[in-house]
C-alpha cells in the first residue's frame, strides 16, 4: 500500500522569505536608498501638486498654456525618438560593420552627450544655428532647432542599444542570404531588422522619455515661445518664477506619469521578448 506525504498549507510568512546572495540587510539598504533618492521626492512632488485638492490639480494641469506646453513636448519628443530610431540604427550599423580612420574617436563621441552639461549643448546650438550662424542656418526659436537640440542629448540611446545586438548577430545567415541572390536591403529587412526590433524599440523609448523632461539643451535655442517652442520644463520654470508652485507641480506630475508609463511599457515589452526567446530555444 502506497502512502502519500501529507500536504502542508503554505506558511503565512512565506511571502516574507528572502532568497538570493544579498540577504535582508542588503535589500533593506537598497530599498532605503531608493526611497530617499527617488520615492520620497516624488511623493513630495505629488503631495505639493494636490495642495488645492483634485480640482486645483486638474485646473492647473489642463490650463490652456499647460496643455500647449505638453502638446509641444510630446510631439517634438516623438519626432526626436523616430529620428533617433533611424539615424541611431544607421550609426550603430556603421560602427559595427564598417572600418574607417577615426572610428574609435567617433565611438567615444557617441557618449559625449551623457557627460556634457546640457546647457553647454544649448550654447553650442545657439552659436551654430542662432542669429549669427557661421554656416547660414538659422534655427533659433523654431521647432527644428528644438528637435536638433533634443536629438543631440538623446543620441546615445538607440546607438548603444543596437550595437551589442549587432555585435552578437550571426553573420553566416546574412552570408547565406547573399549567396542566394538576396540584395542588401532584402537581407537587412528580412534577417537583420527582426533581431534588432527589441533593441530599437527600447532605445527609441528611452530617447522619448529623456526628451520629455529635457530643459538645458533647449533653454537658449528654443526661444520659449508659448504654443510653438515652449516645452513643459520651460513652462514649469515659468510657473515657479511667477509664484505658481501648484501649477508647476501639476505639470511635473503629468510629465512624471508620461515617463513612468513609457518606461513601464518598455519593461513589459522587454519581458515579453525575453519570454519568447526563451520559449524558442
Amino acid at each position: 500500500m502506497q502512502t502519500t506525504a501529507p500536504v502542508h498549507p503554505p506558511s503565512r510568512r512565506s511571502w516574507l522569505r528572502v532568497t538570493g546572495s544579498v540577504g535582508p540587510l542588503g535589500i533593506a539598504t537598497a530599498v532605503l536608498w531608493l526611497s530617499v533618492i527617488v520615492l520620497l521626492p516624488l511623493a513630495a512632488l505629488a503631495f505639493h501638486a494636490f495642495d488645492k485638492g483634485w480640482s486645483g490639480f486638474w485646473s492647473a494641469a489642463t490650463a490652456p498654456a499647460a496643455l500647449d506646453a505638453l502638446r509641444v513636448t510630446i510631439i517634438l519628443s516623438v519626432l526626436v525618438a523616430l529620428l533617433n530610431v533611424v539615424m541611431g540604427t544607421l550609426v550603430a550599423w556603421v560602427l559595427v560593420r564598417d572600418d574607417f580612420p577615426g572610428k574609435s574617436i567617433v565611438n567615444s563621441l557617441i557618449d559625449l552627450p551623457f557627460a556634457l552639461p546640457t546647457i553647454v549643448a544649448s550654447i553650442v546650438m545657439l552659436a551654430l544655428y542662432g542669429p549669427d550662424s557661421p554656416i547660414g542656418i538659422h534655427l533659433n526659436a523654431t521647432q527644428p532647432g528644438v528637435i536638433v537640440a533634443l536629438a543631440f542629448v538623446t543620441l546615445p540611446f538607440v546607438v548603444r542599444a543596437v550595437q551589442p545586438v549587432l555585435l552578437e548577430s550571426d553573420h553566416s545567415v546574412e552570408q547565406a542570404a547573399a549567396s542566394l541572390g538576396a540584395s542588401n536591403w532584402t537581407t537587412f529587412r528580412s534577417i537583420v531588422l527582426p533581431s534588432l526590433v527589441p533593441a530599437i524599440v527600447s532605445g527609441g523609448g528611452l530617447a522619448f522619455a529623456r526628451a520629455i523632461g529635457e530643459f538645458g539643451s533647449v533653454v537658449l535655442i528654443g526661444g520659449n515661445i508659448p504654443g510653438r517652442t515652449q516645452v513643459a520644463s520651460q513652462y514649469i520654470q515659468q510657473q515657479i518664477e511667477v509664484d505658481r508652485p501648484v501649477s508647476a507641480a501639476a505639470v511635473s506630475v503629468a510629465l512624471l506619469v508620461i515617463s513612468f508609463v513609457t518606461l513601464l511599457v518598455l519593461r513589459l515589452f522587454a519581458d515579453r521578448t525575453a519570454r519568447k526567446e526563451l520559449a524558442s530555444r
